[in-house]
């Protein structure tokens, strides 16, 4: 049986604030520890549920985060960026479920760290009409592959959102959300505890279903009116407004690509410290 670990930074035990998850930094040295603790509670009790091959994909940044050197031995590790289906890539190669780990509110929404791939900005993004995170667009391009989502992990917000777009997966809060920076954190023995209890438990669930594929419309909206200009320049996004844009696409997989790019673009129009 083979399982995905999306593995994202924010989520992670412990961390609460922006020097926390940001490469380079003090604080970046030490959560990256929690974060490969997490990962490996995680492996640990996925094994010990059934698993026989466990993919972790690096799914925050730079997409270097955690720490081979100390990554549980039975977990592979995909690492780097430039992945074509980035958090999820590795979602089409056949594994039979798969975890969000140290996932996030998102943008708009109360939740430590929250955002949607910019980690500032966008003040919105919807699936089909519906607010929505990393986890539920995620958690939709699962669905495309037919592989469903086991385990989320992450705040309170973070749970409670997950609850709306898997509610037959597990969920371990490891944190409590208090403000976007600030949050009651259980110690690391407790959650390492909770996820390797919850990945052993819900590995049960895994097995390819039929793939749900059909078409979708994503919709973003920036902070600014020249972020949704510069990302209205690419070919079928549509702007709808002053600040917001719209795509329409076949799939979900061309849905997440599109967003990557509509992202990627507004990302560069960000000029110092007017946005």
């Amino acid at each position: 049986m083979r399982i995905l670990v999306s593995a994202d930074m924010e989520g992670a035990t412990g961390v609460t604030w922006t020097d926390d998850v940001v490469p380079g930094t003090e604080q970046w040295q030490r959560f990256r520890r929690l974060l490969t603790a997490d990962v490996n509670s995680c492996v640990e009790g996925l094994i010990a549920g059934g698993a026989t091959d466990v993919l972790v994909n690096e799914a925050h940044s730079s997409q270097r985060n955690l720490l081979l050197e100390e990554l549980h031995p039975n977990a592979r590790l995909l690492t780097g960026r430039h992945k074509p289906l980035s958090m999820m890539q590795g979602i089409d190669s056949e594994v039979d479920g798969v975890v969000f780990l140290g996932y996030h509110a998102g943008a708009g929404e109360e939740g430590v760290l929250s955002h949607t791939y910019m980690e500032n900005s966008m003040t919105g993004v919807w699936l089909d009409g519906v607010r929505a995170s990393e986890g539920r667009l995620n958690a939709a391009l699962a669905a495309e592959y037919g592989v469903p989502v086991l385990l989320i992990t992450g705040d309170d917000r973070a749970c409670l959102d997950a609850a709306d777009y898997a509610p037959d997966a597990a969920r371990v809060v490891v944190k409590e959300c208090v403000s976007r920076y600030a949050a009651i954190c259980y110690p690391p023995a407790r959650t390492a505890a909770d996820i390797r209890k919850a990945a052993e438990e819900t590995v049960q669930k895994a097995g390819r279903t039929a793939p749900d594929v059909r078409a979708h419309r994503i919709e973003v909206e920036f902070d600014a009116a020249h972020l949704a200009q510069a990302a209205a320049v690419i070919p079928t996004v549509e702007q709808t407004g002053v600040r917001r844009v719209q795509v329409d696409t076949p799939n979900m997989t061309e849905a997440m690509k599109a967003f990557k790019i509509i992202a990627t673009v507004a990302g560069r129009a960000i000029q110092g410290i007017y946005g």
